[in-house]
Parts: structure tokens; C-alpha cells; sequence
């Protein structure tokens, strides 16, 4: 057995030196200033780059032309905690594609063409601390349980899309939630919008000084 051993000691060296290599490859269209860090901002990418370090914990991809994420994108990268997709073509995320990012703590959607966002979209992530989803337009629905699970979510901005009404089952599911932007939509003031206007009133001190 020891002279089998011997042979293959050189063999899994090689393989592990490959892996670790990859682990630190930096996609040729960005830049990568430390092994945690991949910004990838404003390069013209019409998809998301690969291969990505492993072990990314930064990963900036603003000011592309991305119009889809992978729905098994953040399988590989558990250490991610800041994703920044802000002005893409994202117009939708498949359920489950955010749901494996469990230290995920800031992400940036807005600025894109998103239509809805579903139940389910964000699974468990409890570790989410910022969501900004501002400034789609055409985004005029949102699930109610969208952010089920996002326990620690403290901030969410939602300003400046095409919002006409919110269940506020949406906001009263965030224990967590210390800021909310909803300024800028064309909110409709019928019966199904009171109960909303009467959770904003009881949590103004969480609205933006100014924002409605």
C-alpha cells in the first residue's frame, strides 16, 4: 500500500494545485484586486462572467448589459456577501436563484427592467441586511411572501418603480426593518391601498425624512 500511496501523492498535489489555482482565477474582462474582490463594472458584459474565485466575497457587476442570472449562480459562492447588480437588463429572477446566498448581507437590483418580484425569490437569506430594488419601472408586483425569511433586513428601498398597490403583509413580515423607500410609484388610492396608508402612518419614523 505505502509504494501505491507514494505514486499518488504527486497526483492529488497536482490536482489540489489546480483548484486553488482556479480558486484565484480572475475573469479576463475585470478586475480583481485582492482574492475576495471581483469588480467587473462598467464592461459591457452581456452575461455573468466565468470563471469567478471561489472564494469572492465582493462582486461587482454594475453597469452591464446582464439580462439573466444562472438560477444555480450562488451554488459555488458561499462566501458572498456584497453583490452589486445595479443598470442591467435583469427582467426577471428565477425562484431559488438568491435562495443559497446565506451570508449575502447587501444587494444591489435596482436600476434594471424586473417585472415582479416572487414569493420565494429570496428563500431564507437571513443574513441580508440591505435590498435596494429601486428604480425598475416596469416592476409592479411584488408577492407576498417576497421576503419571507429575511429576518435581519434592515434597510429596503423600492422607490421609483411602477408600484400601484403593496400588501402589507409584505412590510409586516420584515421584524427587522429600520428604512423603506416607496417614493415615486403610482400608487392607486382605492380601498385596497388603507391598510397600507395606515401601516406607513404607524412606521413613518421609518420612512426617509421627505419620502412617501
Amino acid at each position: 500500500m505505502i509504494p501505491c500511496i507514494n505514486w499518488l501523492q504527486p497526483f492529488l498535489a497536482l490536482i489540489s494545485s489546480t483548484l486553488l489555482t482556479r480558486g484565484h482565477i480572475c475573469p479576463s474582462s475585470c478586475l480583481c484586486p485582492d482574492h475576495h474582490t471581483v469588480n467587473c463594472t462598467n464592461r459591457g458584459l452581456t452575461r455573468v462572467p466565468d470563471p469567478i474565485p471561489l472564494g469572492v466575497r465582493r462582486l461587482l457587476l454594475s453597469n452591464n448589459w446582464i439580462p439573466w442570472i444562472p438560477s444555480d449562480f450562488l451554488v459555488l459562492y458561499s462566501d458572498l456577501v456584497y453583490l452589486d447588480l445595479r443598470n442591467n437588463s435583469l427582467s426577471q429572477l428565477e425562484p431559488g436563484t438568491l435562495s443559497t446566498s446565506s451570508r449575502l448581507v447587501f444587494l444591489d437590483l435596482g436600476n434594471n427592467n424586473l417585472t415582479e418580484i416572487s414569493s420565494g425569490t429570496f428563500g431564507e437569506s437571513r443574513s441580508l441586511i440591505k435590498l435596494r430594488l429601486g428604480n425598475n419601472p416596469y416592476l409592479n408586483m411584488v408577492g407576498r411572501d417576497a421576503f419571507t425569511g429575511l429576518t435581519s433586513l434592515r434597510e429596503l428601498e423600492l422607490e421609483r418603480n411602477g408600484l400601484t398597490a403593496l400588501d402589507v403583509m409584505v412590510l409586516e413580515s420584515l421584524p427587522s426593518l429600520r428604512m423603506l423607500r416607496l417614493d415615486g410609484n403610482p400608487w392607486l388610492c382605492n380601498c385596497h391601498f388603507s391598510k397600507l396608508f395606515v401601516w406607513l402612518t404607524e412606521n413613518r419614523h421609518k420612512l426617509p425624512k421627505g419620502k412617501t
